[in-house]
């Protein structure tokens, strides 16, 4: 039987990282993102088994759509990974920043996340195990959890949120047979990253991370892929940090 993998934020670069990862190791996806269908069906086209579900992950409508079209389709969810996400519009001093600003980067990296996670955790309770599993759930926090950027004061606090998400869940989950774990990406090469390459580049050349390169869309997609194919299977409420050695402490 083909597992089912839930994917938001599947047209981005972690998305279609993971998306790829996911398809390559046979599962059955059901992918969301805020783009219109066309557009998703398009950047999805060379996925095997794949339906793709426009939506805005602030919105409970979209959130309850999204697992019905799992559901009506393969009628379970094996995985879920939490990936969308959003920055602020505009980077702003935290002594200038919106309460727009808040809410917007709120409602998708936060709410979105721990009300979807809700959802499909209450679907995977009633599945029967495969694989001595009902289930598997990745959220997909950052550095930006434990690493202040004061340019960006929102974005930090919603993924300290999400990384509370992950740990709530997992402690609540863990007598059902479901993991819930996250991993916390540093400096990726993606969209939210493009408009500050330079920043970054510099920054690397530096010395600011060990490994001493960019890390990759599919860095990220191995890790998610490892905390949901059962191969930690001990591991819950945890964070995986995938970001080249960035906050090893150093003299």
């Amino acid at each position: 039987m083909k597992k089912v993998a839930i994917i938001t934020g599947a047209v981005g670069g972690i998305g279609y990282a993971t998306v790829e990862k996911f398809d390559k190791e046979g599962y059955a996806i059901v992918a969301m993102d805020i783009v219109p269908t066309e557009a998703g069906n398009e950047k999805l086209a060379n996925i095997k088994d794949c339906v793709y579900v426009s939506g805005n992950l602030a919105l409970g409508e979209d959130r309850a759509n999204l697992v019905k079209t799992a559901l009506d389709k393969y009628g379970r969810i094996d995985v879920l990974v939490n990936v969308a996400g959003v920055a602020p519009r505009v980077r702003n001093d935290i002594l200038e920043m919106t309460e727009e600003s808040y809410d917007f980067v709120m409602g998708i990296n936060t709410k979105g996340t721990l009300f979807l996670t809700q959802l499909v955790a209450n679907e995977m309770i009633k599945q029967e195990k495969v694989d001595g599993a009902k289930g598997y759930i990745v959220n997909v926090s950052s550095c930006s959890a434990y690493t202040s950027s004061t340019s960006r004061g929102e974005y930090c606090i919603s993924k300290a949120g999400a990384t509370m998400i992950t740990k709530l869940f997992a402690d609540r989950l863990a007598s059902e047979g479901i993991t819930v774990n996250e991993i916390c990406p540093g400096i990726i090469a993606t969209g939210m990253t493009e408009k500050v390459k330079e920043k970054y580049d510099n920054l690397i050349a530096g010395g600011l991370v060990p490994l001493g390169r960019w890390g990759l869309p599919e860095d990220c997609a191995n890790a998610i892929y490892a905390l949901s194919s059962g191969a930690l299977g001990y591991t819950t409420g945890q964070s995986i940090i995938v970001d080249g050695g960035m906050h090893i402490q150093r003299l």
